[in-house]
């Protein structure tokens, strides 16, 4: 890709235009990272760029963006711009072309206002922002509250940045984020939803989170997060404190590359507990009865406000609704064990669990139990092909109706549990079953 992307400059050079990569693939490659794209800043207008690459679409080119695709990459290529103004508070209402100079100055923060010559190899700096990478700071160019107020969408970003990067925000452009945070209520559910999985998907998700809670964008965003705190639970289970932390400590203790909707589950596993908590009259002893069923509904209402896909609302909420059912894994039945581990998702919730004892009482028996059946289920499918149908039912010349069901679910709760082990023996039952 690189390869690609120094074609596509040497042409803009060659063709008597300055040209050079910009943004984030510099400051990544300074970093030492690879980048996952290449966008390309010129003095070129998006007219004298066609004329060079004229398969360029120009689907950008009002904001002076033409889109080249070169040995089966697509590439950014971006006219230097000054911004006008941002009635609404997203895109500038017009721009105008201008230099390299100006154009860094109108971008989000120093480590994105880089840019690189690839052909010298000359590192070009007009906002500071080496210096920032080298103390790791996260710093907004210019005037931060103008920053933001172009785009408040900005805010959040700046947290995905610091999170990413595991860098330390600027003094002035955090307060500038602490006295803004209240405004990206008015960015669209989709933008802040997008932003916000590259926080829950990063390692260091947990910085984002802290990030998220003390800049005051959780509660602008996610206000049930903090209802968590000081919500009190039994200490004799939850020796970690309120349920704030311990949601805060399963954040920290999930895998690297955790799902995004195992994230989401555990963002929200309890967060029914300060609806529905009560206090024993006798001992004083702390419930949450019902906390599971009703934090689904509330999982699922929280992630259709951010417009989240219904394959990982399903999967949250199944996450949120079940994980009170570890509980009682080695009193099932076999047939019941092996339906809840059949379930879609399950492999998901069983790692929940283990975070959710990790993050309390360190009781980890019946993770362990699971993970031994697993084990012993694994030879073959957990759920095999029923021995009989409702077809068999018919043919013996039972009429069909609602007991049709609860027979069969009979025959295969035997045929999970091992008393049935073939379809003659299974036709033997039912026939005995029916009479």
């Amino acid at each position: 890709m690189r390869d690609s992307a120094i074609s596509i400059v040497r042409e803009l050079q060659s063709a008597g235009h300055t040209a050079y990569f910009a943004g984030g693939c510099v400051r990544d490659s300074l970093l030492g990272n690879i980048p996952k794209d290449y966008d390309i800043a010129t003095d070129a207008t998006p007219d004298q760029i066609l004329k060079i690459f004229p398969n360029g679409d120009t689907i950008g080119a009002h904001f002076g963006v033409i889109l080249v695709r070169s040995d089966g990459f697509h590439f950014e290529i971006a006219t230097f711009r000054e911004d006008g103004e941002y009635s609404d508070g997203r895109r500038p209402d017009s721009v105008s072309y201008t230099d390299a100079q100006t154009d860094a100055g109108r971008r989000d923060f120093t480590v994105n206002g880089l840019f690189e010559d690839p052909i010298s190899g000359e590192i070009v700096d007009h906002v500071g922002g080496q210096a920032d990478l080298a103390a790791q700071t996260l710093r907004a160019i210019g005037d931060p509250a103008q920053r933001f107020a172009e785009d408040y969408l900005r805010l959040l970003r700046a947290v995905r940045f610091a999170t990413k990067l595991g860098f330390e925000i600027e003094p002035t452009t955090w307060a500038a984020m602490q006295n803004e945070a209240a405004n990206i209520a008015s960015i669209a559910p989709e933008r802040i939803r997008e932003e916000l999985d590259k926080i829950w998907q990063h390692p260091r998700r947990v910085h984002g989170f802290d990030l998220l809670v003390d800049s005051g964008l959780m509660v602008a965003i996610l206000p049930e997060i903090l209802d968590l705190q000081g919500c009190e639970q039994p200490p004799q289970f939850h020796p970690e404190g309120d349920v704030f932390v311990h949601t805060r400590m399963m954040l920290g203790l999930l895998e690297p590359d955790a799902p995004l909707s195992l994230v989401l589950a555990v963002l929200f596993h309890d967060i029914a507990k300060p609806a529905t908590q009560t206090f024993d009259d006798a001992d004083g002893r702390i419930r949450f009865n019902g906390h599971d069923k009703v934090g689904a509904d509330m999982t699922g209402d929280i992630l259709r406000r951010l417009k989240y896909s219904n394959r990982t609302i399903d999967a949250a909420v199944s996450g949120v609704e079940h994980h009170m059912q570890f509980i009682n894994v080695q009193n099932m039945k076999k047939s019941t064990l092996k339906r809840f581990m059949a379930r879609d998702y399950f492999d998901d919730e069983l790692e929940l669990h283990r975070v959710d004892c990790l993050g309390s009482n360190g009781n980890l028996e019946n993770y362990d139990y699971v993970k031994a059946k697993q084990e012993e289920f694994a030879n073959q499918p957990i759920i095999p092909e029923p021995f009989i149908n409702g077809r068999d039912l018919i043919d013996l010349g039972h009429p069909p109706g609602p007991d049709m069901g609860v027979i069969l679910r009979e025959a295969q709760d035997l045929q999970l549990e091992g008393s049935l082990t073939s379809r003659d023996e299974a036709m033997t039952w039912l026939k005995e079953r029916i009479g």
